[in-house]
C-alpha cells in the first residue's frame, strides 16, 4: 500500500505522485465511485489517496483521505449535482478580465461565495490590463473598491507589459494554489510567463463574441521549482452554485454577514423583510448593489431548484 498525491485527472485515469517520487497511473476501485454520488468525480486533483499496485506500471486507488477543503461547482452533467475542481487548497486565484472576454461581476461573486463556503482564501487577478481603454481603467478602479474593502486582494497583471508578475509569483510559493476563471482570460499564459519552464498549453480567443477556447481539458497539478503546486483548471463558462440553504447564503458575503447582525428579525433573508439592515446598507451605499444583486440571484436559484 502506498500513499500519494493526485496530480492529474483525465476522467477515468489519475496520475498519483507517491512519497518516493514515482508517478503512477491509477484507476479508481469500483466502490469509491459510490462514496459521493452527488459528485461527478469522487477523486480530484489535490486529493491524498492510498493505492495498491495492479501490476508493474499501474495502480488502483482504494482510499481517499479526508480533505481539508475543496473547490466545487455545479456540474454540466445533468445526472450529477457537482464537480470538484480541486482539493486541499491553500489559495484560489481567480483570473478575470474586463474585456476580451468580459468576466461578469456575478461570476466573480458566485466563485467567491463558493470559496467562502469551503473556507478557501481567494486573490482576484485582474489580467490583460494592457488592453484597457479609459473606460476599462475606471472599471478596474471600481473592482478594487468593491472587493478590497471586504477582504479580497486584487492584483492587476499584464503579460506583454510584465506588470506585477513578480508580485504574483510570490503568491504561489510554498502553497497549493488553484488557478480558475472563464475561458480566454489568460490563465495559462500568465502562469507560463511567471514560470517559463512549465510550458502549459495556451490558446487564442475565438472570434465568436470574444469568448475563449478551452485549452486546459483536465485539471492538473504542477510542482513549482521554488516550492508549492499550481493547479490549472479548465476554463469555466459559468459558475453554478451547488445546493446551499437559502438561509445561510448571506454568510458567504462578508459585508452582508456583517450588516445582517443589525436586522430586526434573526431569520431575515434580506430580500422582502421589513427593517432589514442589509437592504438599508445597500440603499446607503455601504454594500455595493452588484454584490447584493448577486446574493439575491443565488438565493433565487436555490429557491427555484429545491422547491
Amino acid at each position: 500500500m502506498k500513499k500519494g498525491l493526485v496530480i492529474k485527472s483525465t476522467g477515468s485515469w489519475f496520475t498519483v505522485k507517491t512519497g518516493d517520487g514515482s508517478y503512477i497511473n491509477c484507476k479508481m476501485k469500483g466502490k469509491i465511485r459510490t462514496l459521493d454520488i452527488k459528485s461527478t468525480n469522487p477523486v480530484a486533483v489535490g486529493d491524498w489517496v492510498d493505492i495498491e499496485m495492479a501490476d508493474a506500471n499501474t495502480g488502483v486507488i482504494n482510499k481517499i483521505h479526508e480533505r481539508k477543503n475543496y473547490l466545487i461547482r455545479k456540474a454540466s452533467n445533468l445526472s450529477k449535482q457537482s464537480q470538484v475542481l480541486a482539493a486541499n487548497l491553500d489559495l484560489a486565484l481567480l483570473v478575470v478580465t474586463l474585456a476580451f472576454p468580459e468576466t461578469s461581476l456575478e461570476f466573480i461573486d458566485r466563485f467567491l461565495a463558493s470559496a467562502e463556503a469551503y473556507r478557501i482564501p481567494v486573490t482576484i487577478v485582474l489580467n490583460k490590463t494592457d488592453l484597457y481603454s479609459d473606460t476599462l481603467a475606471n472599471l478596474a478602479t471600481e473592482l478594487h473598491s468593491i472587493y478590497e474593502p471586504i477582504g479580497y486582494k486584487v492584483i492587476e497583471t499584464s503579460v506583454p507589459n510584465n506588470k506585477n508578475l513578480d508580485q504574483l509569483k510570490e503568491v504561489f510559493i510554498d502553497k497549493v494554489c488553484v488557478v480558475a476563471g472563464n475561458s480566454g482570460v489568460g490563465k495559462s499564459s500568465l502562469i507560463n510567463s511567471i514560470f517559463p519552464g512549465l510550458n502549459l498549453k495556451t490558446g487564442e480567443i475565438s472570434d465568436y463574441h470574444n469568448k475563449g477556447k478551452h485549452t486546459t481539458t483536465f485539471a492538473e497539478m504542477v510542482e513549482l521549482p521554488e516550492g508549492g503546486y499550481i493547479i490549472d483548471t479548465p476554463g469555466i463558462k459559468g459558475f453554478g452554485m451547488v445546493h446551499m440553504d437559502k438561509e445561510e447564503i448571506y454568510h458567504f458575503f462578508p459585508e452582508i454577514f456583517k450588516s445582517a447582525s443589525l436586522c430586526q428579525f434573526h431569520n431575515c433573508i434580506h430580500i422582502d423583510e421589513p427593517k432589514c439592515a442589509v437592504k438599508k446598507a445597500v440603499t446607503d451605499g455601504n454594500i455595493f448593489k452588484s454584490r447584493y444583486n448577486s446574493y439575491v440571484s443565488i438565493v433565487n436559484d436555490q429557491q427555484t431548484k429545491y422547491r
